[in-house]
């Protein structure tokens, strides 16, 4: 079975450095999660802000959606659950995942952003998709959530 191309980034040039790529769906739990980010990436275009990369691999941690909102450069992490869940999407972001999402931040920062003039600040952004029974996304975004 082959997968459908997922689009490029919105800014490819963006990244230069070697350590930064972008990871394939490989099974149903991943293609949930892409059509979650999917719907959160078009959240966001709807809010007039811009990609700037999808499943950003920064060392061993994955940024879900790096998105520039006006001089506010946003790591925002997407949670889904499915109906029978016991928990809340965005109960699931622990303190590991939050840490590890800051260490990120912080290396993109310092070796992307803090030379950029048009950048002010990073935030850390959560994104809850939940979709209906006819498949509809309902997203919950909570900027600077941690």
């Amino acid at each position: 079975m082959t997968r459908p191309p997922r689009p490029p980034p919105a800014s490819p040039e963006a990244f230069s450095s070697p350590d930064i790529r972008v990871i394939q769906p490989r099974d149903a739990r991943h293609r949930a999660g892409a059509r979650a980010e999917d719907a959160a990436a078009d959240h966001f275009v709807r809010m007039g802000c811009t990609i700037l990369g999808r499943n950003v691999r920064v060392g061993r941690a994955e940024i879900d959606l790096l998105v520039r909102d006006g001089a506010v450069i946003a790591v925002v992490e997407v949670r889904t659950r499915g109906p029978r869940s016991y928990q809340r999407a965005l109960d699931s972001i622990d303190a590991r995942k939050r840490a590890r999402l800051r260490a990120a931040g912080q290396t993109l920062w310092t070796s992307r952003f803090v030379r950029d003039e048009s950048i002010e600040r990073m935030r850390f952004d959560a994104v809850a998709v939940a979709f209906t029974p006819d498949g509809e996304p309902r997203v919950e975004h909570i900027k600077a959530a941690f």
